[in-house]
């Protein structure tokens, strides 16, 4: 896939460095909104060709509806995980089964594979120890199964389908 121009490039991370803004400073007063576009700017125009090698392809609207569709796929994963996470502490037994498993993933791009191994981490009973290509090495607080296919199945495919269509 060729590259983005260098002003497609620029107005992408405007717009998500002027988003992020939006969403730190949760306010639309217009004194806000004009020192947020300024420094958006700036920012954009010093940071615009390693930020991004799409630029506005990005934000092609099927990559936009699933990364809509990802947050609350991710944050109820996040909250099943926390409660999973909680019972184990709390049960009397301990019913742990730690390990240390191999799993794969089928994305190529780099930022879909940062995505990946964050969502994992930031998903507690698993931590992303090293990725190593398509290999991702992956501390489990409860082995289910410790074949390649089958922690993949059940940690990185789940996450995989989405961030997929938002990074490929």
């Amino acid at each position: 896939m060729a590259e983005a121009s260098r002003i497609s490039k620029y107005l992408y991370t405007f717009i998500v460095l002027f988003i992020i803004w939006l969403f730190l400073t949760a306010s639309l007063d217009p004194q806000e909104l004009v020192i947020g576009a300024i420094f958006s700017a700036i920012v954009a125009s010093l940071t615009y060709d390693t930020f991004t090698t799409r630029g506005l392809r990005n934000l092609h609207p099927k990559r936009v509806a699933y990364f809509v569709a990802y947050l609350p796929y991710f944050l109820w994963a996040m909250i099943m995980a926390n409660l999973d996470v909680a019972y184990r502490v709390l049960h009397p037994k301990r019913p742990i089964n730690p390990g240390i498993v191999e799993c794969r993933t089928e994305l190529r791009n780099n930022v879909g594979r940062l995505a990946l191994a964050n969502s994992i981490t930031l998903t507690p009973g698993t931590i992303t120890l090293d990725v190593d290509g398509d290999k991702y090495f992956i501390h489990w607080i409860d082995v289910k199964d410790a074949s390649v296919e089958g922690a993949s199945r059940n940690i990185t495919k789940p996450f995989e389908k989405f961030l997929k269509v938002i990074f490929e």
